[in-house]
């Protein structure tokens, strides 16, 4: 899914959702990245060419790149609900 510029990232790619987790890719398009708050086990891991992965469980959002809101509604079997907003 195509998110806005302004939050440092290009395409979100839902890879894989196992457990419990949605786990995710995204190339990075500005300077830095930064993430706080994914409950229910969450990581970010550098994936060489300028991108990131991260993995979330349902509960509060994480901030990503203090400018996006990434919520995990709900994880039904193969398909996730996700919320992605601006922080304000």
């Amino acid at each position: 899914m195509t998110v806005p510029e302004k939050y440092g990232l290009g395409p979100i790619e839902v890879t894989a959702i196992n457990g419990g987790e949605v786990e995710m890719v995204a190339p990075l398009t500005g300077s830095g990245y930064s993430v706080s708050g994914c409950s229910g086990g969450g990581g970010v891991s550098s994936e060489g060419s300028g991108g990131v992965g991260l993995s979330c469980g349902e509960g509060p959002a994480a901030t990503i790149n203090d400018a996006m809101s990434l919520k995990v509604v709900e994880i039904l079997n193969t398909a996730a609900v996700l919320r992605i907003e601006p922080v304000e």
